[in-house]
């Protein structure tokens, strides 16, 4: 199967999104807040929440996981990017920490379709050209070992980020298959 089978962008809503896991950007409580976070929390269900408060939060760059509840999603797995401070305070490898703990996490649980929004462009302000080439690249890597995952989607909220990991995805794929 071929990287690109595998990996897409596409606008939506994370919600929405039919696969087995869905990821939360969410925040170091869990206990719901703006943006996706609070999206996933109403569409969930106070279930979600009840399920969230005995986990004890999460700290910036870890992952951790819960039951989807109302959502199509049979999974949440909830992780926390890091707030964009000008990209001196490992931003970048935080970012690629997150990603890289939803996936482990991910394949922990067997699950074989995952969704993302963009962790950390909203409400957090990282530069969405930067965070969505972290993104691709680290779930690119991940995907060079052997792995559970057999669906991963990106999930755009809007035009600029559609475009960012659009071009993102397409530049690794060109340069991967110029290379063989």
């Amino acid at each position: 199967m071929e990287i690109s089978d595998i990996i897409s962008v596409s606008m939506g809503d994370i919600v929405e999104q039919e696969v087995d896991a869905i990821v939360n950007a969410a925040n170091n409580s869990l206990l719901g807040g703006g943006g996706v976070d609070g999206a996933i929390h109403d569409a969930a269900g106070p279930e979600l929440l009840e399920e969230c408060r005995k986990l004890g939060g999460c700290p910036t760059g870890e992952a951790r996981i819960t039951k989807g509840y109302l959502l199509p999603a049979k999974w949440v797995i909830h992780t926390v990017g890091p707030v964009w401070n000008g990209g001196n305070s490992m931003e970048d490898q935080i970012l690629i920490s997150a990603y890289s703990n939803c996936l482990f996490l991910a394949e922990k649980h067997d699950i074989r379709s995952i969704a993302f929004p963009g962790i950390s462009i909203g409400a957090y302000g990282f530069p969405v050209d930067r965070a969505s080439v972290l993104a691709v690249r680290t779930i690119l890597e991940h995907m060079n070992r052997p792995s559970s995952l057999e669906e991963i989607r990106l999930i755009c909220f809007n035009d600029e980020a559609y475009k960012s990991y659009s071009y993102a995805l397409k530049a690794f794929v060109s340069e991967i298959y110029s290379t063989k």
